[in-house]
Parts: C-alpha cells; structure tokens; sequence
C-alpha cells in the first residue's frame, strides 16, 4: 500500500510518499501434520482470541482524516473560522515528531472532533470542513 504524507522538519514542510508492507502473510504456513495418537480437543485460537477494536467510523467528504495514529499538541482553528488551502489547522505528535494538518482547500471549519492531548488513530476524522 503506497500512503502520502506531509512532514514538517524544522518548520519545513515535505510532502512525502511511502510504501507500507502487506498485511497479509507472504507465505501460507504449512498444514498441520496428523499425530498417530489421540490427543484431547484444543479450542481454536479464534476462540481464545481477545475482540477485535471496532473499526473506525467512516470519514465523508468534508472530513479531514489523520494520516497517521499519534497525539494531537496543538489546535490553531476554531469552529466557524474561514480557512485557506494549506492554513495548518492542527498538530499531531507521533514518535516525538510533529506532523503539521493543514486545510485541503478553502473552506470553514464546522466542527473540530479532537481536543489537545487526544490520542488519535490513523484515518480518523480531526476537523470537519465545509
């Protein structure tokens, strides 16, 4: 999966493209060998396995998702406040790094779903933008 980033180093912006690995499994394991002797039944690990997070809400069009998971630091917007492409609405911390968002394009922010110090995930709507 290829994903485009912008970074910011030293109040530099770089939009940069990176390519993530599959998350499937390259090579199938091999099939499990019969055993000659009876052995008591064992639950299946899907049994055993804790839930699965629920997935993430679906972001729609005037939604400004997180490119990727870490903390939001700063919030330069107000909701009703006119926006120009580029204008950097807020910051995120990820691995001691900080990642600028900014406006796609022109609009006004009609709803900012973050606060400082939330933890957000990747994909996940920040500010909705008309």
């Amino acid at each position: 999966m290829i994903k485009k980033l912008r970074v910011s180093v030293d109040g530099k912006s770089y939009d940069v493209t990176v390519e993530l690995p599959d998350e499937s499994p390259a090579i199938a394991p091999p099939p499990p060998m019969a055993s000659p002797v009876a052995s008591a039944p064992v639950a299946s690990p899907a049994a055993a396995a804790p839930p699965a997070a629920p997935a993430a809400a679906p972001v729609g069009d005037n939604d400004i998702p997180s490119p990727l998971s870490g903390r939001v630091t700063a919030i330069n917007v107000q909701s009703g406040q006119a926006v120009k492409e580029g204008e950097h609405l807020l910051t995120l911390e990820a691995m001691k790094m900080n990642t600028f968002i900014t406006a796609p394009r022109d609009g006004v922010v009609k709803e900012i779903r973050v606060a400082i110090g939330s933890v957000v995930d990747e994909g996940q709507a920040l500010v909705v933008l008309e």
